[in-house]
Protein backbone atom coordinates (compact mmCIF):
# COMPACT_ATOMS: atom_id res chain seq x y z
CA UNK A 1 0.00 0.00 0.00
CA UNK A 2 3.17 2.06 0.43
CA UNK A 3 5.21 1.15 -1.88
CA UNK A 4 4.70 4.76 -4.32
CA UNK A 5 3.26 8.01 -3.02
CA UNK A 6 -0.60 9.28 -3.46
CA UNK A 7 -1.55 12.21 -4.88
CA UNK A 8 -4.89 13.97 -3.76
CA UNK A 9 -5.51 16.87 -5.54
CA UNK A 10 -9.06 18.91 -3.76
CA UNK A 11 -10.17 22.77 -4.19
CA UNK A 12 -11.34 22.31 -0.74
CA UNK A 13 -9.07 23.25 2.43
CA UNK A 14 -9.29 21.24 5.09
CA UNK A 15 -10.56 24.28 7.32
CA UNK A 16 -13.45 25.05 4.30
CA UNK A 17 -16.54 26.41 5.30
CA UNK A 18 -19.07 23.06 6.50
CA UNK A 19 -21.32 21.60 4.15
CA UNK A 20 -21.97 18.39 2.60
CA UNK A 21 -19.21 18.29 -0.16
CA UNK A 22 -16.71 20.07 2.58
CA UNK A 23 -17.55 17.01 5.12
CA UNK A 24 -17.33 14.64 2.40
CA UNK A 25 -13.80 15.60 1.01
CA UNK A 26 -12.84 16.20 4.79
CA UNK A 27 -13.48 12.42 5.71
CA UNK A 28 -12.13 11.04 2.63
CA UNK A 29 -8.64 13.26 3.23
CA UNK A 30 -8.65 11.86 7.02
CA UNK A 31 -9.16 7.91 5.90
CA UNK A 32 -6.63 8.32 2.73
CA UNK A 33 -4.12 9.79 5.59
CA UNK A 34 -5.36 6.70 7.90
CA UNK A 35 -4.41 4.41 4.92
CA UNK A 36 -1.34 6.03 3.47
CA UNK A 37 0.46 7.99 6.49
CA UNK A 38 3.49 10.21 5.04
CA UNK A 39 2.94 8.42 1.92
CA UNK A 40 -0.07 11.08 0.81
CA UNK A 41 0.99 13.81 -1.14
CA UNK A 42 -2.05 17.05 -1.33
CA UNK A 43 -2.42 19.29 -3.84
CA UNK A 44 -4.86 22.49 -3.33
CA UNK A 45 -6.38 24.20 -6.53
CA UNK A 46 -6.35 27.75 -4.90
CA UNK A 47 -5.55 29.80 -8.61
CA UNK A 48 -7.94 32.25 -9.60
CA UNK A 49 -10.82 32.07 -10.74
CA UNK A 50 -10.95 31.44 -15.04
CA UNK A 51 -12.94 33.63 -17.25
CA UNK A 52 -15.96 32.18 -19.01
CA UNK A 53 -13.91 31.36 -22.06
CA UNK A 54 -11.31 29.33 -20.57
CA UNK A 55 -13.89 27.54 -17.94
CA UNK A 56 -16.01 26.28 -21.04
CA UNK A 57 -12.85 25.33 -23.50
CA UNK A 58 -10.93 24.35 -21.16
CA UNK A 59 -12.50 23.44 -18.02
CA UNK A 60 -10.43 25.58 -15.97
CA UNK A 61 -13.19 25.56 -12.91
CA UNK A 62 -12.63 24.85 -8.72
CA UNK A 63 -9.03 26.95 -8.88
CA UNK A 64 -7.54 24.55 -11.87
CA UNK A 65 -5.15 26.58 -14.15
CA UNK A 66 -2.07 26.15 -16.96
CA UNK A 67 0.29 26.88 -14.23
CA UNK A 68 -2.01 24.40 -11.52
CA UNK A 69 -1.82 21.31 -14.26
CA UNK A 70 1.91 22.06 -15.11
CA UNK A 71 2.75 21.93 -10.86
CA UNK A 72 0.53 18.69 -10.76
CA UNK A 73 2.66 16.95 -13.70
CA UNK A 74 5.35 18.38 -12.62
CA UNK A 75 4.82 16.91 -9.13
CA UNK A 76 3.75 13.65 -9.76
CA UNK A 77 7.11 13.01 -12.55
CA UNK A 78 9.26 14.46 -9.55
CA UNK A 79 7.98 12.08 -6.58
CA UNK A 80 6.79 9.07 -8.53
CA UNK A 81 3.59 9.41 -7.66
CA UNK A 82 1.86 6.27 -8.26
CA UNK A 83 -1.94 7.19 -7.88
CA UNK A 84 -3.80 10.25 -8.46
CA UNK A 85 -7.06 10.72 -6.37
CA UNK A 86 -8.74 13.54 -7.47
CA UNK A 87 -11.68 15.07 -5.26
CA UNK A 88 -14.34 15.90 -7.91
CA UNK A 89 -15.51 14.90 -11.41
CA UNK A 90 -15.31 18.77 -11.70
CA UNK A 91 -10.95 18.28 -11.92
CA UNK A 92 -11.34 16.64 -15.61
CA UNK A 93 -9.16 19.19 -16.87
CA UNK A 94 -6.57 17.72 -14.54
CA UNK A 95 -7.32 14.13 -15.53
CA UNK A 96 -7.02 14.95 -19.25
CA UNK A 97 -3.42 17.16 -18.81
CA UNK A 98 -2.00 14.27 -16.58
CA UNK A 99 -2.89 11.48 -18.92
CA UNK A 100 -1.55 13.93 -22.20
CA UNK A 101 1.28 14.01 -20.41
CA UNK A 102 2.20 10.48 -20.54
CA UNK A 103 2.76 9.95 -17.17
CA UNK A 104 2.45 5.99 -15.58
CA UNK A 105 -0.02 6.92 -12.92
CA UNK A 106 -3.75 5.43 -12.29
CA UNK A 107 -6.01 8.28 -11.98
CA UNK A 108 -8.90 7.26 -9.57
CA UNK A 109 -11.78 10.30 -9.46
CA UNK A 110 -14.29 10.55 -6.47
CA UNK A 111 -17.67 12.00 -8.33
CA UNK A 112 -19.64 14.05 -5.16
CA UNK A 113 -22.27 13.76 -7.68
CA UNK A 114 -22.95 13.88 -11.21
CA UNK A 115 -22.11 17.98 -11.78
CA UNK A 116 -24.27 18.30 -14.92
CA UNK A 117 -27.36 16.92 -13.61
CA UNK A 118 -26.57 19.19 -10.58
CA UNK A 119 -26.43 22.28 -12.83
CA UNK A 120 -29.19 21.31 -15.04
CA UNK A 121 -31.41 21.71 -12.03
CA UNK A 122 -29.39 24.64 -11.26
CA UNK A 123 -30.40 26.23 -14.31
CA UNK A 124 -34.24 24.89 -14.52
CA UNK A 125 -34.36 26.84 -11.22
CA UNK A 126 -32.85 30.29 -12.11
CA UNK A 127 -32.45 30.71 -15.85
CA UNK A 128 -29.36 32.97 -17.45
CA UNK A 129 -26.44 32.99 -19.19
CA UNK A 130 -24.39 32.58 -15.78
CA UNK A 131 -26.14 29.47 -15.16
CA UNK A 132 -25.77 28.33 -18.83
CA UNK A 133 -21.89 28.43 -18.36
CA UNK A 134 -21.53 27.28 -15.93
CA UNK A 135 -23.74 23.66 -16.61
CA UNK A 136 -20.99 23.58 -19.90
CA UNK A 137 -17.99 23.85 -17.89
CA UNK A 138 -18.81 21.35 -15.65
CA UNK A 139 -19.87 19.23 -18.76
CA UNK A 140 -16.94 19.43 -20.58
CA UNK A 141 -14.52 19.31 -17.49
CA UNK A 142 -16.75 15.82 -16.22
CA UNK A 143 -16.71 14.37 -19.80
CA UNK A 144 -12.72 14.40 -19.56
CA UNK A 145 -12.81 12.69 -15.93
CA UNK A 146 -15.18 10.00 -17.34
CA UNK A 147 -12.80 9.60 -20.56
CA UNK A 148 -9.42 10.06 -18.85
CA UNK A 149 -9.79 8.19 -15.25
CA UNK A 150 -8.51 4.82 -14.61
CA UNK A 151 -10.90 4.38 -12.15
CA UNK A 152 -14.56 6.37 -11.35
CA UNK A 153 -16.42 5.90 -7.84
CA UNK A 154 -20.12 7.51 -7.35
CA UNK A 155 -22.10 7.94 -4.47
CA UNK A 156 -24.70 5.17 -5.67
CA UNK A 157 -25.73 2.90 -8.44
CA UNK A 158 -27.92 5.62 -10.08
CA UNK A 159 -25.10 8.13 -10.70
CA UNK A 160 -23.03 5.28 -12.06
CA UNK A 161 -25.97 4.79 -14.61
CA UNK A 162 -26.60 8.45 -15.37
CA UNK A 163 -22.89 8.26 -15.75
CA UNK A 164 -23.52 5.46 -18.77
CA UNK A 165 -26.20 7.68 -20.50
CA UNK A 166 -24.79 10.48 -20.38
CA UNK A 167 -21.02 10.01 -21.45
CA UNK A 168 -20.86 6.62 -22.19
CA UNK A 169 -19.28 5.08 -19.13
CA UNK A 170 -20.03 3.86 -16.11
CA UNK A 171 -18.86 3.85 -12.12
CA UNK A 172 -16.34 1.39 -11.58
CA UNK A 173 -17.16 1.50 -7.62
CA UNK A 174 -19.63 2.51 -5.48
CA UNK A 175 -18.44 4.54 -1.90
CA UNK A 176 -21.62 5.99 -0.26
CA UNK A 177 -21.45 9.39 1.47
CA UNK A 178 -19.50 9.08 4.48
CA UNK A 179 -18.69 12.17 7.26
CA UNK A 180 -16.08 12.97 10.20
CA UNK A 181 -18.07 12.19 13.40
CA UNK A 182 -18.67 15.34 15.32
CA UNK A 183 -20.06 15.87 18.73
CA UNK A 184 -23.43 14.87 19.78
CA UNK A 185 -25.35 17.44 22.20
CA UNK A 186 -25.75 15.76 25.39
CA UNK A 187 -28.47 15.65 28.09
CA UNK A 188 -32.23 15.52 28.03
CA UNK A 189 -34.33 17.82 25.23
CA UNK A 190 -35.02 21.41 25.98
CA UNK A 191 -38.69 21.14 26.81
CA UNK A 192 -39.64 24.27 24.30
CA UNK A 193 -37.94 22.37 21.99
CA UNK A 194 -41.44 20.77 20.33
CA UNK A 195 -40.17 21.19 16.58
CA UNK A 196 -39.26 19.22 13.08
CA UNK A 197 -36.24 19.98 12.28
CA UNK A 198 -34.86 21.28 8.29
CA UNK A 199 -30.93 21.24 7.52
CA UNK A 200 -29.41 22.68 4.32
CA UNK A 201 -28.12 25.29 2.67
CA UNK A 202 -29.52 27.43 -0.13
CA UNK A 203 -28.67 25.46 -3.17
CA UNK A 204 -32.01 25.06 -5.47
CA UNK A 205 -33.34 22.11 -3.82
CA UNK A 206 -33.21 22.54 -0.56
CA UNK A 207 -35.09 25.94 -1.47
CA UNK A 208 -37.61 24.15 -3.01
CA UNK A 209 -38.54 21.64 -0.23
CA UNK A 210 -38.33 24.11 2.11
CA UNK A 211 -40.74 26.04 0.48
CA UNK A 212 -43.00 22.95 -0.53
CA UNK A 213 -42.85 21.59 3.17
CA UNK A 214 -44.06 25.18 4.76
CA UNK A 215 -46.38 25.96 2.25
CA UNK A 216 -48.50 22.32 2.42
CA UNK A 217 -46.96 20.29 5.09
CA UNK A 218 -46.46 22.48 8.16
CA UNK A 219 -49.88 24.02 8.43
CA UNK A 220 -51.33 20.35 8.92
CA UNK A 221 -48.87 19.20 11.46
CA UNK A 222 -48.98 19.77 15.47
CA UNK A 223 -45.52 20.77 16.03
CA UNK A 224 -43.09 23.80 14.78
CA UNK A 225 -41.15 23.65 11.61
CA UNK A 226 -37.64 24.85 12.19
CA UNK A 227 -35.77 25.31 9.36
CA UNK A 228 -31.63 25.44 9.56
CA UNK A 229 -28.91 26.91 7.00
CA UNK A 230 -26.96 29.46 5.49
CA UNK A 231 -28.66 31.44 2.43
CA UNK A 232 -32.16 30.13 2.61
CA UNK A 233 -35.19 32.71 2.29
CA UNK A 234 -37.62 33.37 5.13
CA UNK A 235 -40.77 31.24 4.91
CA UNK A 236 -43.75 31.72 5.82
CA UNK A 237 -45.35 29.63 8.53
CA UNK A 238 -41.88 28.37 9.21
CA UNK A 239 -39.04 29.55 11.94
CA UNK A 240 -35.83 29.97 9.13
CA UNK A 241 -33.14 30.64 11.81
CA UNK A 242 -30.46 30.77 9.19
CA UNK A 243 -26.40 29.42 9.72
CA UNK A 244 -25.82 28.12 13.24
CA UNK A 245 -22.14 27.66 14.79
CA UNK A 246 -23.40 24.34 16.31
CA UNK A 247 -26.13 22.16 15.45
CA UNK A 248 -25.83 19.94 18.10
CA UNK A 249 -28.49 21.20 20.11
CA UNK A 250 -30.92 21.93 17.19
CA UNK A 251 -30.76 18.49 16.00
CA UNK A 252 -30.93 16.96 20.07
CA UNK A 253 -33.91 19.18 20.63
CA UNK A 254 -35.61 18.17 17.39
CA UNK A 255 -38.36 15.92 17.60
CA UNK A 256 -37.56 14.48 14.22
CA UNK A 257 -35.46 15.47 11.35
CA UNK A 258 -37.34 15.95 7.90
CA UNK A 259 -35.67 15.89 4.30
CA UNK A 260 -38.52 17.28 1.77
CA UNK A 261 -35.98 16.99 -1.23
CA UNK A 262 -37.36 16.08 -4.87
CA UNK A 263 -34.51 16.76 -7.23
CA UNK A 264 -30.65 16.59 -7.38
CA UNK A 265 -27.98 13.90 -7.87
CA UNK A 266 -25.53 11.98 -5.58
CA UNK A 267 -26.67 11.73 -1.60
CA UNK A 268 -28.10 13.77 0.86
CA UNK A 269 -25.95 15.03 3.75
CA UNK A 270 -28.93 15.74 5.78
CA UNK A 271 -29.74 12.27 6.58
CA UNK A 272 -26.64 11.02 6.96
CA UNK A 273 -25.77 13.61 10.03
CA UNK A 274 -29.37 12.82 10.80
CA UNK A 275 -28.40 9.26 11.76
CA UNK A 276 -25.00 10.77 13.50
CA UNK A 277 -26.88 12.75 15.84
CA UNK A 278 -29.23 10.25 16.47
CA UNK A 279 -32.18 10.83 14.82
CA UNK A 280 -35.44 9.70 13.01
CA UNK A 281 -36.17 10.74 9.64
CA UNK A 282 -38.75 11.48 7.59
CA UNK A 283 -37.89 12.12 3.85
CA UNK A 284 -39.08 11.42 0.25
CA UNK A 285 -37.30 8.84 -1.78
CA UNK A 286 -35.04 11.44 -3.28
CA UNK A 287 -33.95 12.31 0.15
CA UNK A 288 -32.62 8.48 0.51
CA UNK A 289 -31.68 7.54 -2.47
CA UNK A 290 -27.74 5.68 -2.16
CA UNK A 291 -28.83 4.96 1.53
CA UNK A 292 -29.09 1.45 2.48
CA UNK A 293 -32.13 -0.79 2.65
CA UNK A 294 -31.24 -0.61 6.51
CA UNK A 295 -31.51 2.72 6.74
CA UNK A 296 -34.77 3.61 4.52
CA UNK A 297 -36.45 0.72 6.97
CA UNK A 298 -35.54 2.55 10.31
CA UNK A 299 -36.87 5.69 8.76
CA UNK A 300 -40.23 7.19 6.85
CA UNK A 301 -40.43 7.49 3.30
CA UNK A 302 -42.92 10.26 2.20
CA UNK A 303 -43.71 11.42 -1.48
CA UNK A 304 -47.02 14.09 -1.22
CA UNK A 305 -48.56 16.21 1.10
CA UNK A 306 -50.47 13.44 3.04
CA UNK A 307 -47.72 10.98 3.21
CA UNK A 308 -45.74 13.36 4.89
CA UNK A 309 -48.43 14.55 7.39
CA UNK A 310 -49.00 10.72 8.30
CA UNK A 311 -45.25 9.66 8.75
CA UNK A 312 -44.49 12.88 10.75
CA UNK A 313 -47.83 12.37 13.06
CA UNK A 314 -47.10 8.29 13.38
CA UNK A 315 -43.02 9.08 13.80
CA UNK A 316 -44.61 11.10 17.07
CA UNK A 317 -46.82 9.02 18.12
CA UNK A 318 -43.63 6.78 19.25
CA UNK A 319 -42.20 10.05 21.14
CA UNK A 320 -38.73 8.96 19.99
CA UNK A 321 -36.13 9.92 21.98
CA UNK A 322 -33.45 13.05 21.91
CA UNK A 323 -30.61 10.70 21.22
CA UNK A 324 -31.47 6.79 19.46
CA UNK A 325 -29.35 4.32 19.47
CA UNK A 326 -30.32 2.38 17.13
CA UNK A 327 -30.42 5.24 14.31
CA UNK A 328 -26.55 6.27 15.40
CA UNK A 329 -25.39 2.62 14.90
CA UNK A 330 -26.99 2.82 10.73
CA UNK A 331 -24.57 5.94 10.61
CA UNK A 332 -21.44 3.92 12.29
CA UNK A 333 -22.01 0.96 9.87
CA UNK A 334 -22.70 2.30 6.84
CA UNK A 335 -21.14 6.41 7.00
CA UNK A 336 -18.65 7.08 9.73
CA UNK A 337 -14.71 7.29 9.41
CA UNK A 338 -14.39 3.71 9.30
CA UNK A 339 -16.60 3.14 6.81
CA UNK A 340 -14.39 5.29 4.83
CA UNK A 341 -11.34 4.10 5.20
CA UNK A 342 -12.64 0.15 4.24
CA UNK A 343 -14.29 1.47 1.48
CA UNK A 344 -11.14 3.57 0.13
CA UNK A 345 -9.31 0.54 1.38
CA UNK A 346 -10.52 -1.50 -0.71
CA UNK A 347 -10.74 1.28 -4.11
CA UNK A 348 -7.26 2.38 -3.08
CA UNK A 349 -5.27 -0.95 -3.02
CA UNK A 350 -6.99 -2.29 -5.91
CA UNK A 351 -4.26 -4.09 -8.37
CA UNK A 352 -6.44 -3.68 -11.17
CA UNK A 353 -7.05 -0.79 -13.28
CA UNK A 354 -10.25 -0.43 -11.51
CA UNK A 355 -12.05 -1.61 -8.27
CA UNK A 356 -15.09 -3.84 -7.61
CA UNK A 357 -17.98 -1.90 -6.91
CA UNK A 358 -18.09 -1.34 -2.71
CA UNK A 359 -21.83 -0.57 -1.78
CA UNK A 360 -23.17 -0.56 1.85
CA UNK A 361 -25.23 -3.87 2.72
CA UNK A 362 -28.45 -3.73 3.87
Amino acid sequence: MRDRPVLLVSPLADDAPPGGRAMLASAHRAALRDLFGDDLLTYRLEGAASGPLAAVAYGHINGVSTASLSCIVDLIRRRGIAQLFLDGSNLGAVARAVRRANVDVRIVTFFHNVEARFFVGALRDRPNVRAAGVLAANWRAERWATRYSDTIVCLNVRDGELLRRWYGRSADAILPLVMIDRPVAAGPRDPGGNFVLFVGGGFYANRAGAAWFARHVAPRIRVRTVVVGRDLPPLAGVDVVGAVDDLAPWYRDARLVIAPIFDGSGMKTKVAEALMHGKRVVGTPEAFTGYASAVIAASRVASDVDGFVAAIATTLADNPPPFDPAMRELFDRFHSPEAARVGLAAIMTSSAGAAQPTGPRA
